[in-house]
């Protein structure tokens, strides 16, 4: 019998402790749970959305580099310094994403909106639920964790969907 991962004596062990105090109630949880990918998502399409400079050296490339390109391999780096098994199920949900925000472009070329419309759109009503969501917590997040919740809730996530599916070992 394969030996299953563990995280919890990693520093990502701190990371979803810290982050899971503020997320005890079963409310708030499943608030998180559709908000963290919809905030992910949407972060990653407004940063995707702001114009690139053309590259010459880039030549056939050049329209597969943009600044969500940075965006993904610092926080990929991030995530994989912190758990490099968490990050594999982070690149799916990054490739999940890359291929909406190309169909997002895709119909906006049909005649839909631009493409920051539609994750700004998504944006405020989940960072809203997730506000809502910490009111019957004990212990809120403050305003300076902001920040490092969109880079540790995807995690945190993460971690719990791999507990789930028997991937990670339960404390």
């Amino acid at each position: 019998m394969g030996k299953k991962n563990t995280i919890d004596s990693t520093p990502i062990g701190n990371i979803i402790s810290r982050f899971s105090t503020s997320h005890t109630t079963s409310t708030n949880k499943l608030i998180h749970y559709i908000t963290i990918p919809i905030v992910s998502f949407s972060v990653l399409a407004i940063v995707w959305a702001i114009p690139f400079p053309h590259l010459d050296f880039l030549g056939k490339f050049n329209g597969f580099v943009n600044w969500a390109s940075f965006l993904i391999a610092g926080t990929v780096y991030y995530y994989y310094r912190m758990s490099p098994f968490l990050t594999y199920g982070i690149l799916i949900l990054v490739f999940a994403f890359s291929a909406l925000i190309v169909s997002l472009e895709k119909f906006h070329l049909r005649g839909g909106p631009e493409l920051h419309i539609i994750p700004m759109a998504l944006l405020l009503p989940a960072l809203l639920a997730q506000v809502a969501g910490h009111r019957g917590e004990r212990t809120q997040p403050d305003a300076s964790s902001s920040f490092r919740s969109l880079l540790d809730g995807p995690l945190w996530l993460m971690n719990i969907i791999f507990r789930k599916a028997g991937l990670l070992k339960s404390r």
